[in-house]
């Protein structure tokens, strides 16, 4: 454990201790205002709720070990005949929802294990700059804008456009989907 974990477990001790006391004083006839126990067990569920989030246990350094290639829009149907999928990302640094689909979705351990499967082809269309072969590929899939996410597979040929808003569960039945 880190030192922010420690002194968090530390303090959440000492509600903990400080509430057990206030409770034990107030039943031997001690005059202890219930506020101050509610106040206390409320900071207690925060602390404990924040202590609990940091040592959840999830790599967020997961989504390092992935190795994403460049959008080739034409190498995609030849690796499908090959039996691999491969899972399609157009986004850019601008984009807001992109970035959230990375945080909340892409970037979780769980999904970063399924992405880093060995049958699995990642291709990343960077648009945050023009470029023709992604404005090309976006013109044939009817979409002007990012974020995109597409899983293609031996089950999904043509692939299987995911929401914009992207959710563990919509990757992971993608993944599913195209996979056959």
């Amino acid at each position: 454990m880190d030192t922010i974990s420690i002194s968090m477990a530390v303090f959440f001790s000492l509600l903990c201790l400080s509430i057990a006391s206030l409770i034990w004083l107030k039943i031997k006839g001690r005059i202890i205002p219930n506020g101050v126990i509610v106040v206390l067990g409320f900071m207690t569920i925060c602390v404990g709720s924040v202590f609990a989030f940091i040592n959840y246990g999830e790599d967020y350094e997961a989504y390092k070990k992935l190795h994403w290639q460049t959008l080739t829009p034409n190498q995609i149907q030849p690796l499908v005949d090959e039996g691999y999928t491969v899972f399609v990302d157009v986004t850019a640094d601008w984009c807001n929802v992109c970035y959230a689909n990375k945080v909340g979705v892409t970037h979780r351990e769980k999904i970063v294990n399924a992405l880093a499967a060995d049958n699995i082809i990642l291709m990343l269309g960077d648009w945050t700059e023009p470029n023709q072969i992604i404005e090309d590929y976006m013109r044939t899939q009817g979409r002007g804008g990012t974020p995109y996410n597409k899983v293609y597979g031996p089950g999904a040929p043509d692939g299987v456009i995911l929401p914009t808003q992207l959710t563990m569960e919509s990757v992971l039945q993608g993944l599913q989907k195209a996979k056959g």
